[in-house]
């Protein structure tokens, strides 16, 4: 009788150890079980391709001047310029005079402009570049001269209603190293007059920083 009751003791013991194998038993998982099925992407739409005659008519309409690389050509000629500059925020104007040659370049496609002067009793020289994009519709500034190492470069369009292009880029603050944003407005007051209008930005406010008054020889 004690033997068959240890028996059945060890059996019960038996049945309890296999039950709690199966409770602790870690569920197998498969490769394919881990990895995550990506959602499908949508793809773009392929583009048609032109035919030789469709894709030359686009690049020869991108090449050819227009009536706005007119515009610009109604500018060749030498221009007196009378530049007033404010270094800060509702600082004293310092006053500066130079002279602008402008001209037509690459066949008619780009203006170009030189400027000689004295700013702040120093010898200045200047370049600037106008283009006007048929492709993107815009119009691009770029100018350099010999008191920096930067080159600006500026986009805008230009509105007929009220005879003023503006444009707009970033600047290198030369003291943070910061680029900031600056806007230029270029006003045709009359057919022997322009003004151009530039506009900084400090402390999160807009200035403006300079004005030039140009008059046509």
């Amino acid at each position: 009788m004690k033997k068959l009751t240890a028996t059945l003791v060890i059996l019960v013991l038996c049945f309890i150890s296999c039950k709690k194998e199966e409770k602790t038993e870690v569920p197998t998982t498969t490769a394919t079980d881990s990895i995550k099925t990506a959602e499908p992407v949508a793809e773009s739409p392929a583009e048609v391709p032109l035919d030789s005659a469709a894709q030359a008519k686009a690049w020869q309409a991108y090449a050819t001047p227009g009536e706005a690389h007119k515009f610009l050509s109604d500018e060749v000629g030498t221009w007196n310029c009378d530049m007033t500059f404010w270094y800060e925020p509702n600082a004293k104007p310092e006053k500066a005079t130079s002279i602008a040659t402008v001209k037509m370049i690459l066949g008619g496609r780009y203006q170009e402009t030189n400027y000689k002067g004295t700013i702040m009793g120093a010898p200045f020289e200047g370049k600037g570049t106008v283009a006007y994009n048929n492709a993107s519709k815009e119009y691009t500034n770029t100018f350099i001269d010999n008191m920096g190492t930067g080159m600006m470069v500026s986009l805008g369009t230009y509105d007929e209603a009220t005879k003023t292009m503006e444009l707009k880029g970033d600047v290198v603050n030369p003291i943070t190293g910061k680029k900031s944003p600056y806007r230029e407005v270029y006003t045709i007051v009359d057919a022997t007059t322009r003004k151009l209008e530039m506009y900084d930005t400090k402390n999160g406010a807009e200035y403006k920083s300079m004005e030039i008054i140009m008059k046509k020889k």
